[in-house]
């Protein structure tokens, strides 16, 4: 399938056409139309219960576990629909990862947090190649630096802020393609947000980012494109700067200057 361009900005890695979404009779998302632009990073905004989050989740099939959800439409990763019946889930959520809301790395060693993924999947053969990964991961999320001396220590050890880039580390380590971040930032200081912030800047250069937040602050600092969500539809997706300087839709204005929700 032939890549979309626009304005020469971007391909989009994943297209997101006439998408519905469903917990058993529950209509959580309605006529979702969207792009991903690749190596960017898009934001999601909206109001508690608007159905950012189960989008995200929609991104790598997350909610298949939840009993009586399911979805219509299609959700193109490199246009090929992710809820066709060939697809396989464990190579889709290799190739789109997940950072979760709070920092939740394993009750193992810092090494062990990061090596997990490439040991589960065979990616590494060796110790040397392993811990070359564990490097290289650790290094991508910024932390190389905090914790080389101490990588057979637990990573409950950690700081909250360490521990979401620990977290970060372990989903860049399985070498995905997409990164979905779910309100990263909102259980850590200000001082931790803004490093994560500036860690999502950086990885966005290898790796194109979907975010969740809750603060319009991050998605105007952080974020190339934004999406406003509200009671489960799409209202408005621009670049972010004209979303937030000059939205198009009147609900929109309202809820980003505090009128509404």
């Amino acid at each position: 399938m032939l890549h979309q361009h626009i304005g020469a900005l971007s391909m989009n890695k994943i297209e997101v056409r006439d998408f519905n979404f469903f917990y058993g009779d529950f209509q959580a998302l309605a006529g979702l139309n969207l792009p991903i632009r690749e190596k960017q990073i898009t934001a999601l905004i909206g109001p508690s219960g608007c159905g950012k989050s189960t989008f995200l989740r929609a991104l790598n099939r997350m909610n298949d576990t939840i009993r009586g959800a399911h979805a219509q439409g299609e959700v193109l990763l490199d246009g090929k629909n992710i809820y066709d019946e060939d697809v396989d889930v464990v190579e889709l959520r290799q190739r789109v990862g997940m950072v979760f809301q709070r920092p939740n790395p394993f009750p193992q060693s810092i090494y062990n947090n990061v090596a997990f993924g490439p040991r589960v999947l065979g990616m590494a053969t060796n110790g040397g190649l392993l811990d070359q990964l564990v490097e290289e991961s650790l290094r991508g999320a910024v932390l190389w630096d905090e914790v080389k001396h101490r990588l057979r220590e637990p990573a409950l050890d950690l700081n909250p802020g360490q521990q979401q880039r620990l977290c970060i580390a372990r989903t860049i380590a399985v070498q995905p393609e997409v990164i979905l971040m779910d309100e990263p930032c909102s259980a850590l200081d200000p001082v931790a947000t803004l490093s994560v912030e500036e860690l999502m800047r950086r990885l966005s250069k290898q790796y194109t980012i979907v975010i969740v937040t809750h603060n319009m602050q991050q998605a105007a600092r952080a974020s190339d494109w934004t999406g406003f969500f509200w009671l489960g539809k799409l209202i408005e997706f621009n670049q972010t700067g004209a979303l937030f300087t000059y939205p198009k839709e009147a609900l929109t204005e309202a809820y980003i200057t505090g009128r509404q929700g």
